[in-house]
């Protein structure tokens, strides 16, 4: 599923290319796509909008209209991109927008997961999420207080989109092995130094993830390298990057996470 630095990269790449674009109509091909409003009303009410900005919010692509926001969440197989020309849809297509200037802003999604929004008060869909963790105004001492507040699992409290917004279980697993910490360290446990390692390696996997324009691992996301530089992340039984131990696979949570039990044991 693409997760914060994927989402980041598809609105870097539509930036340029899509701010002042007018939608001059809609072709809903699955209408569950939408969350909200209704079919009929959501056609009636985006035709005519300018887009003003591109911008992202957790693993939330957000489209600033005239007067009113589209939100777009990929899901685990959504992806959103700008066709040019004469555009035949795809079997996988869920919504065409068309464009001034003969062009098609298509919302593919194989899977059917992915949800879209059209609302004045984006905030009714976004206002639970947690703090961005690349945002500088959100400091480490902040990070530090919100896990010692929870008495939770690291892992299943880093995904938590309320508590910290944009990771996943690729990056979670990668911050937690460079910070040296096991996934089922109890929250309100951690050291002061463990916090400020854990947030400088969220950080750090994050922005590392950004510059090589996402990880590609399956046929989902394509266009991204940084799957060339996971330390553990899908990497069971190869040897880690720091000690030379063999990467486990273990399921927290019912998800499948990857450590390496010398470098990240359980205390």
């Amino acid at each position: 599923m693409p997760e914060l630095p994927e989402v980041e990269t598809i609105v870097r790449h539509l930036r340029p290319t899509l701010s002042g674009k007018e939608i001059l109509a809609a072709n809903l091909r699955w209408e569950r796509t939408l969350a909200a409003p209704s079919a009929t009303a959501f056609k009636e009410q985006i035709a005519g909008q300018a887009i003003r900005q591109v911008s992202r919010r957790a693993k939330f692509i957000l489209l600033q209209l005239t007067d009113c926001f589209l939100l777009i969440h990929l899901r685990m197989s959504g992806d959103l991109y700008l066709a040019d020309g004469p555009y035949q849809p795809g079997k996988h297509d869920r919504l065409l927008l068309s464009l001034n200037g003969d062009a098609t802003l298509v919302f593919n999604d194989p899977r059917k997961f992915g949800r879209i929004w059209l609302t004045r008060q984006p905030e009714e869909v976004l206002g639970r999420l947690g703090p961005e963790p690349i945002d500088p105004a959100f400091p480490a001492e902040a990070f530090a207080q919100r896990l010692r507040s929870r008495r939770r699992l690291l892992k299943p409290l880093l995904l938590d989109q309320s508590f910290l917004a944009g990771l996943g279980n690729i990056y979670t697993d990668e911050a937690l092995h460079l910070a040296g910490l096991h996934p089922l360290t109890a929250s309100d446990r951690i050291s002061d130094k463990q916090a400020m390692k854990l947030f400088e390696a969220i950080r750090k996997v994050l922005q590392d993830g950004i510059a090589h324009n996402g990880a590609s691992i399956d046929w989902v996301y394509r266009g991204g390298s940084f799957q060339n530089h996971f330390r553990v992340y899908n990497r069971a039984g190869q040897p880690c990057p720091v000690c030379g131990t063999p990467i486990q696979r273990i399921v927290v949570g019912q998800r499948g996470t990857h450590i390496c039990p010398s470098c990240q044991v359980r205390g």
